[in-house]
């Protein structure tokens, strides 16, 4: 098992946005995707994550869609929120749509240290259904099953991929992120 590479989400993300003619960057694509959304759907996940790491974001939200998982990514279902405004209205619309998902994936990148909404999504969600996992996303390609935390994310359980994505838990015990995520 290993960790996601930044370098091959953020290469991932760029290739769908080279596939695009009618867009320049990932963000544009993502937005696009805002035009079939619907506001009673419920989503398999919730991705706290930097708006820095767009490219990233588009590569692992990709992945995740690849292997049938739904994704709720802020930016993308609910570009109406304007980033530079937020406000009470902002943080209620998250709430609801917390309580849509299943399980949040806290995406863990140099970038998201210097985030100010994905400490409150991570204890939002932890609080209200518990399931919560960090993404380490590493920058070298080496190979590591362990992952400590920066902090407080290194009390929560943390994900890693091979055939299957799994939760690894403190205890040594994994968990394949479907199972986890549908209550096993």
């Amino acid at each position: 098992m290993k960790f996601f590479n930044r370098s091959d989400l953020i290469a991932e993300g760029r290739t769908e946005v080279n596939k695009s003619y009618f867009s320049n960057s990932s963000s544009e694509i993502l937005k696009r995707r805002y035009i079939n959304f619907e506001s009673s759907k419920t989503y398999d996940i919730f991705l706290s994550h930097s708006f820095q790491d767009a490219d990233l974001i588009l590569g692992f939200t990709k992945e995740l869609e690849q292997r049938g998982y739904s994704v709720y990514v802020d930016w993308i279902e609910d570009a109406q929120l304007d980033r530079n405004h937020v406000n009470a209205h902002t943080a209620n619309q998250l709430r609801f749509r917390m309580k849509k998902c299943k399980c949040l994936l806290f995406v863990s990148t140099d970038n998201s240290v210097l985030s100010k909404w994905m400490p409150w999504e991570l204890g939002y969600f932890d609080g209200m259904k518990g399931r919560v996992a960090i993404v380490p996303v590493v920058t070298s390609s080496s190979v590591s099953d362990s992952y400590k935390g920066q902090e407080y994310l290194g009390i929560y359980d943390y994900i890693t991929y091979g055939n299957v994505i799994v939760i690894n838990h403190f205890n040594g015990t994994q968990t394949p992120l479907f199972s986890w995520m549908n209550g096993g």
